[in-house]
């Protein structure tokens, strides 16, 4: 759930989209959510969800 609501919020504002005005930060959003996805498959492993 949080992937989708990064990305359903950053997928809207076609204005704000920070790739526009920096120059790596395409790379630091799919940074920021593939440590969001890792970080929830570890917690979810740690609680045996998994």
């Amino acid at each position: 759930m949080p992937l989708t609501f990064i990305v359903g919020i950053y997928g809207m504002n076609f204005e704000n989209m920070p790739e526009l005005g920096f120059k790596y930060a395409y790379f630091v959003v799919l940074a920021f959510m593939f440590g969001i996805g890792t970080g929830l498959t570890w917690i979810f492993r740690r609680k045996g969800w998994i």
